[in-house]
């Protein structure tokens, strides 16, 4: 299970580390998708911390990262942004995304 994070909590729970937020919304299909892969690597990498926020319920944080489409993987690194993920994407090129930051 993914912590799920607001505009409230977003950059505390994301200030440390490698970690990757799942933007989604219970209405988007591709996001359906999306979850399930993005919950299997939360059981199997250790050194990310995965998180998952609600699009509909959280505009602010949408607001100030640009986000325009979902399901959006936003990976951050001790707080700062550095990749964007869009779209659905599978198990593996996530994985490979998040080795670089984290490896």
């Amino acid at each position: 299970m993914l912590k799920e994070t607001t505009d409230q909590t977003f950059e505390k729970d994301t200030a440390e580390g490698v970690t990757l937020t799942d933007v989604w919304a219970t209405w988007c299909g591709p996001c359906r998708m999306q979850t399930p892969v993005i919950e299997e690597l939360a059981e199997e990498m250790d050194n990310v911390k995965f998180t998952k926020m609600d699009a509909d319920k959280n505009p602010e944080t949408l607001s100030k990262f640009g986000i325009m489409s979902i399901p959006t993987l936003l990976v951050k690194k001790d707080g700062k942004v550095v990749d964007t993920i869009v779209g659905y994407h599978p198990k593996a090129q996530v994985k490979k995304v998040l080795d670089q930051y984290a490896g």
